[in-house]
């Protein structure tokens, strides 16, 4: 319940670290002690409004529980992505044993250090999450110089979650998939060049050149250009029923295809996959999964992970063929690899995706199954830059280089690496943290575990509310909730805490 804060709160009341829901009004306000100091910032993240009075106070911080954006108590500054946008603050004062919240403080700015060489300019290759969030950092840090974005898509940046979930559901309308409305480019000065594509770097020179022949200057450039959908080798596979999901006009397209379809088979098990599934399942068609693998998700969070997701799913309707792959696609019937014919009228592929590196490879940059990078995201190129699903990069956590999908790791990196454009050398040392949403289950999964010796689950998974901790050599890697969001932020600073020295 929520405490009417006009009359004070006690002091003793407020245990420090813990937070208290309150309102002035109709402002919804968390007030956090801190040892002698007391904040009062917004109830509510930016991202998706998750409540923050269900967050973890870490430091000076607050986390947000659904999907661990990272707020300032002080300024109210959203210091780590998924969340952009900062929450309000609002002026404490204390008198004896009582506690007060005033007036809403104005809104802090940031500008650039005096004296502090900056790029002469900026450009970004790719329209995704790295992208943007680059770009809104260099912004916050106070960088006034021009900023170019080249995207090959025809939208501007969007969130991408989203069109696999709610949007493909049905339940997010189009005008919330936009990452920033179009006049904030031209608020902050952002060049937006929307289906161009980038084809190489001339490195000496400082030069982007785009497929139009055309080219862009830059002080330094990040490469942000995401990955693609591995296409299917089989015969029937480039028809007009077959679709994969990358961008908003897939996802446009999907919808479109749903409207009149009554079967849709997925292929691949994959959490795309799956989530498609499940936002098709909620339009009323009927789903078929055809996947190789004996059990879906089996390879990212174990077995019993995986009948339970495949139970959900069955639940709801889904028809699983696993075992099995798709032999051909032939004008609404599907042949899968053991001869049986599936009716679909809407195929969705999401079989992987494989990084767009070409221009790296083509430009001379030093390439190993992604982009490598070091600590710092910095290519083998000084002043070159890669973030999101292209870059491969010294993981302090588990002492390997890796290179993963996820959403918040593209524009944690992205943050990282406008920083880094800007002299701060800052390392990249954040936990890879992703969730994923079926049906009225959403599993949320912090670290990163590619091997484990085992899988350790407490709680019921059948009730709904478990935690699996994925362990090597008695080392727990990562950790997946499900309805024990708090639980997962734990786990989160506890990897945090258990960092190894990065690799330059």
């Amino acid at each position: 319940m929520s405490t009417d804060l006009t009359a004070g709160v006690r002091i003793d009341s407020l245990p420090d670290g813990a937070t208290l829901a309150g309102h002035i009004g109709e402002d919804e306000i968390v007030v956090v002690r801190r040892g002698d100091r007391i904040f009062a910032i917004g109830a509510h993240c930016t991202h998706y409004h998750g409540p923050l009075a269900d967050g973890l106070v870490v430091g000076d911080t607050v986390r947000c529980p659904w999907h661990h954006a990272c707020f300032d108590l002080a300024t109210g500054e959203a210091l780590r992505a998924p969340a952009l946008d900062p929450v309000a603050c609002w002026r404490v004062e204390r008198k004896g044993d009582t506690v007060f919240v005033r007036e809403k403080l104005p809104a802090k700015t940031k500008t650039a250090p005096v004296g502090s060489e900056h790029p002469s300019s900026i450009a970004i290759v790719g329209g995704g999450a790295a992208g943007l969030a680059a770009v809104d950092m260099l912004r916050r840090e106070g960088y006034a110089g021009p900023i170019a974005m080249i995207s090959a898509d025809a939208d501007p940046p969007v969130d991408r979650p989203n069109l696999s979930k709610d949007y493909l559901a049905g339940e997010a309308q189009p005008d919330w998939i936009a990452l920033w409305p179009e006049d904030l480019y031209r608020e902050k000065r952002v060049d937006l060049v929307l289906g161009a594509r980038a084809t190489s770097i001339d490195v000496a020179g400082r030069r982007v050149r785009l497929e139009d022949g055309t080219s862009r200057e830059f002080g330094a450039l990040l490469i942000a250009s995401g990955a693609d959908p591995i296409q299917l080798p089989i015969p029937g596979a480039n028809t007009a029923d077959v679709r994969y999901l990358r961008s908003f006009s897939d996802s446009r397209a999907i919808v479109e295809r749903a409207s009149s379809a009554k079967r849709a088979l997925i292929v691949g098990a994959s959490f795309i996959g799956l989530e498609v599934a499940a936002s098709l399942r909620t339009r009323g068609i009927a789903v078929d999964v055809v996947a190789p693998e004996t059990r879906p998700l089996e390879r990212v969070m174990g077995a019993e992970i995986g009948r339970f997701v495949q139970g959900l799913h069955e639940a709801h309707g889904v028809t699983f063929h696993l075992g099995q792959t798709v032999k051909s696609i032939d004008h609404g019937t599907v042949t899968l690899s053991g001869g049986a014919p599936i009716a679909a009228d809407l195929v969705v592929v999401g079989a992987g995706v494989k990084p767009s590196i070409a221009i790296a490879e083509s430009s001379g940059l030093a390439v190993d199954r992604g982009i490598t990078v070091n600590a710092y995201l910095e290519t083998s190129a000084p002043g070159i830059f890669a973030a999101g699903d292209v870059a491969r990069w010294p993981d302090p956590h588990s002492g390997e280089r890796i290179r993963v999908e996820h959403w918040v790791v593209a524009e944690r990196q992205g943050q990282t690496a406008a920083r880094n454009m800007l002299g701060a050398r800052e390392h990249f040392d954040a936990v890879p943290f992703f969730w994923s949403q079926h049906y009225d289950v959403t599993i949320r999964y912090v670290g990163h575990a590619e091997r484990w010796d085992d899988v350790r689950i407490e709680g019921s998974l059948e009730k709904r509310d478990a935690s699996a901790s994925f362990v090597r050599g008695g080392r727990r890697l990562a950790v997946a909730t499900i309805s024990r969001d708090r639980a997962n932020l734990e786990a989160e600073v506890e990897l945090e805490a258990a960092v190894r020295s990065p690799a330059i």
